[in-house]
């Protein structure tokens, strides 16, 4: 063979064997990520003659189907909402436009779309198993934490009140979302049609309503968190021993002249908070902001800070940089400036005003925090994904964020925010007390935040809380823009929450 045949033999088997190596790199490490790409046609068309997996509210004590896929004329599958407006926050929708890929998939049809289509790696025995039978792929079947009566509870209570508003509800000991509504909201149904010219004109009429009912309020939009901040202060105090117990006083004046500043910061009606140096016990009861203010001061902008991001604020102290907390689905960190020294400033921080920002799952995961001795758990929204088969094939277990404040100061919280809504003092005790409630044994805080962020004449109305107080199941976070008090608008949404969940557990 001469010079130039063999090169010209080497040259052709070098690209062969590129050739070969090509195609094997796309079909076994690229067919999941191909398979998901909004151009793929094939895909496309394919997914309609798949039936996709179930989305299952599991949490309680009967399950309920939340979203499904059923044979419709054409022998192709659609997307079908049994309950859509109490869970279109947490399905999202399932449609063939959309602006979000793939393929319009939003909440957990878009989180979990591997398992709901049937393209998971690990499904891959029983996408074979189908090839000798005949049979269309199906889809994996997911299981999720919330528990449906309280889920309901929550939606209908939000939607009762008529106005822009959001809950969630959190096992306090695992970090299981129990709850998660929002308020307004939208029917998924009507993106599942398969007509795309309607199915334009229904996503422009939802993304041009001013009532936004495409957002999740829950984890996407952030409130200023108001008195409910106290929580944070109060630990921050007793962990680095600035107050020494619940039963300690602090300065509490009746009007407190921020520091470097004119503005003179009141409690509500500028009322006294007691003697001016009450017991912190009483100070949170009655929730003195002058109390509060004071003690932010004193103890600084920079530990004020810390504590808030061991609580799980600017993105657990991670920074802007870090992936933020998925639960799969994204949440928006709650924030407080990271570079808070200004006195003042500190001061207002300190009773959940100036720049603070909390979405309704950071103030469940605070009052969980309590609930659960000090420790902050992971919070989670998909307990177990199955194949087909019913095989388990992923489960979600608790994890431990960390531990954020001891026993002892959780112990001290909890008495006070019993004396919230126990003291005919506090201000839930109206709302939330046991005399109220049923006998419930529930432990709160109330905010009344103004809310310069939010455009509205009235305050925003906040409560956090947990119950039972003595065994805490259950911790719950109502968010009502424009609500004014929190103990008037919030307090009763989470306690009719607590009831339907305590009812049956």
């Amino acid at each position: 063979m001469n010079r130039s045949l063999r090169r010209l033999s080497i040259a052709c088997l070098a690209m062969f064997v590129l050739l070969l190596a090509w195609v094997n790199y796309l079909q076994v490490f690229r067919v999941n990520s191909l398979a998901s790409e909004p151009g793929n046609s094939r895909i496309f068309n394919e997914q309609f003659k798949n039936q996709r997996g179930e989305i299952i509210a599991a949490g309680g004590r009967q399950d309920q189907v939340i979203a499904e896929s059923k044979l419709v004329k054409g022998g192709v599958y659609q997307r079908f909402y049994p309950d859509p407006m109490a869970y279109a926050p947490i399905t999202g929708y399932d449609s063939v436009l959309g602006t979000t890929s793939p393929f319009g998939l939003t909440g957990i049809e878009y989180a979990e779309n591997k398992y709901l289509a049937g393209s998971a790696s690990n499904l891959a025995v029983y996408n074979l198993k189908g090839l000798f039978t005949g049979h269309s792929r199906q889809g994996a079947s997911v299981y999720l934490t919330i528990d449906p009566k309280a889920q309901a509870a929550a939606y209908d209570a939000l939607a009762a009140k008529g106005i822009p508003a959001a809950a969630v509800a959190i096992n306090p000991s695992t970090g299981a979302i129990l709850a998660l509504a929002s308020y307004p909201t939208f029917n998924p149904n009507r993106y599942a049609t398969q007509d795309t010219n309607q199915l334009a004109k229904i996503d422009a009429r939802y993304r041009h309503d001013p009532s936004r009912p495409l957002d999740n309020r829950a984890l996407n939009d952030t409130f200023p968190p108001g008195s409910t901040f106290k929580i944070i202060t109060s630990s921050a105090g007793f962990g680095t021993g600035r107050v020494g117990s619940a039963t300690s006083t602090i300065p509490a004046p009746q009007f407190y002249r921020l520091p470097g500043s004119t503005h003179v910061l009141t409690n509500d009606g500028d009322a006294p908070c007691g003697d001016g140096h009450p017991q912190i016990i009483f100070a949170f009861t009655l929730s003195c902001n002058t109390a509060f203010g004071k003690l932010g001061a004193t103890l600084g902008g920079q530990t004020l800070v810390s504590y808030a991001q061991m609580f799980g604020f600017n993105n657990f102290g991670q920074g802007a940089s870090a992936p933020p907390l998925t639960i799969p689905l994204p949440v928006t960190p709650s924030a407080i400036p990271p570079g808070l020294k200004d006195p003042a400033e500190t001061a207002n921080s300190a009773i959940g005003q100036f720049d603070d920002a909390v979405t309704p799952l950071q103030e469940a995961m605070m009052a969980a925090t309590v609930a659960n001795h000090g420790v902050l758990m992971r919070p989670y929204l998909v307990q177990e994904i199955r194949a087909p088969d019913q095989e388990v094939v992923q489960d979600t277990q608790p994890v431990q964020i960390r531990r954020v404040i001891s026993s002892k100061v959780a112990g001290y919280l909890t008495a006070m925010m019993e004396s919230v809504t126990h003291n005919p003092s506090g201000t839930a005790y109206f709302t939330a007390s046991p005399s109220a409630t049923g006998g419930l044994d529930i432990a709160g805080k109330t905010g009344t935040a103004q809310n310069g962020r939010n455009n509205t004449n009235l305050n925003d109305a906040v409560f956090t809380c947990f119950a039972p107080g003595s065994s805490p199941q259950i911790a719950v976070a109502v968010i009502v823009k424009g609500g004014g008090f929190g103990a008037a608008a919030a307090a009763p949404i989470a306690v009719k929450i607590i009831q339907a969940y305590l009812g049956q557990h």
